[in-house]
């Protein structure tokens, strides 16, 4: 492609993913166009044109399709109809309609991964409640019920202990408007997670294994790289680069994983876009997950996704109260060394909101990771 003739840029959805999508846009020159869902949204504030209405409306979609070329998006929450649409009006979709049909749905994402001999934990649909009892009669407690649409940071999840907790998970779940899976629960020695960039050529590069640490569902820290055996990371790529090919993901897509105490490691979920373990790769990698996935999707040879310190820290800045978004301690957090400070650009705080992260680069990890944490906590949010 001709650096001259790079095509208008359009990304469904105006969050933090699409802002820093577009942050990497920048730097090629590249005319974008955001389609959001309500006004002034993060990345609506910095691209080109804001598009605000539903996905799923006609005439709004209409006029994003014609002020664009190539289309991405920031989530897998927009319906597989609407990419299906902008290609039958000549967008270039990427990723395509059917990858992103695979891994929105939980289920057929799952029997995919098994229909390439992939390894997953041990799942099943469920039609009918009494779908989970013949399979705990089958494997046992706990179970974990899961939503097959639309769940992020834990929602659309719920553990069951025992068959007295089916209702309660059934009605948090919107049972039967939304169908669901069961699958079986892995006791995990640790939560891992690899990105992949895939361009439309099948050039592929990898970042290194990352560990990802939780906080009530939500990924709290992420340690670049994992501390893992060389062998578990070996598998663990191998895994990853499989899925991806299997799915045909385009540009970014996000591998999650469980390591199991015997060191066997299983595909948790993938996810078909830039991903929050990736964000570190921001400052600490030769090439950002960000500026990765729009050379996937624009077909450009992929950059080095090698590290540039020995140890980088992730630690996501979340809101601790309700109200207008002030940050405070922003000073103190950035007179550490090395600490890197992004924020989303979004004007109201929610208790457990995103609303930023900072990075770390370091020498060693026990070192990186506590001077990420503290400037963590020198933020107020």
């Amino acid at each position: 492609m001709d650096f001259a003739q790079f095509p208008r840029l359009g990304i469904l959805g105006g969050g933090q993913l699409a802002r820093m999508t577009l942050q990497a846009a920048v730097s090629f020159g590249i005319d974008t166009v955001v389609l959001a869902e309500a006004p002034d949204s993060p990345a609506g504030r910095l691209a080109q044109h804001e598009i605000v209405g539903a996905w799923h409306d006609q005439q709004i979609l209409r006029r994003f399709a014609d002020a664009v070329d190539v289309v991405t998006l920031e989530n897998e929450f927009v319906d597989e109809r609407v990419l299906i649409q902008l290609a039958e009006w000549g967008k270039l979709v990427r990723p395509g309609p059917h990858v992103l049909g695979t891994i929105q749905d939980k289920l057929r994402q799952k029997q995919k991964l098994v229909n390439h001999a992939l390894p997953v934990p041990d799942f099943a649909a469920v039609e009918h409640p009494d779908d989970i009892l013949h399979y705990a009669a089958h494997w046992g407690w706990p179970l974990i019920l899961k939503a097959r649409r639309n769940g992020y940071d834990g929602y659309g999840n719920a553990t069951l202990q025992s068959a007295a907790d089916i209702p309660g998970a059934l009605d948090r779940l919107d049972w039967p408007t939304r169908q669901l899976m069961v699958e079986r629960a892995v006791p995990f020695a640790c939560e891992i997670a690899v990105l992949i960039a895939r361009n439309d050529k099948g050039q592929m590069v990898t970042y290194p294994v990352v560990e990802t640490i939780q906080r009530q569902h939500i990924c709290h820290i992420v340690r670049a790289p994992a501390a893992i055996d060389a062998h578990t990371a070996e598998q663990a790529t191998r895994i990853a680069q499989a899925a991806v090919a299997a799915v045909q993901g385009i540009g970014i897509t996000a591998v999650e994983l469980f390591v199991t105490p015997e060191h066997a490691v299983l595909i948790n979920e993938l996810a078909p876009r830039p991903h929050n373990s990736g964000h570190f790769s921001i400052d600490a990698c030769v090439t950002s997950q960000f500026e990765n996935h729009l050379r996937g999707v624009l077909g450009l040879p992929l950059g080095d996704p090698g590290l540039r310190a020995p140890a980088a820290v992730m630690v996501n800045l979340l809101g601790s109260r309700n109200g207008k978004l002030l940050p405070q301690g922003v000073e103190q957090a950035l007179g550490l060394v090395d600490v890197h400070l992004h924020l989303y650009g979004k004007r109201e705080t929610r208790i457990g909101r995103k609303l930023g992260h900072l990075t770390a680069l370091g020498s060693s990890m026990e070192e990186t990771e506590l001077r990420a944490c503290s400037a963590a906590d020198m933020i107020k949010l």
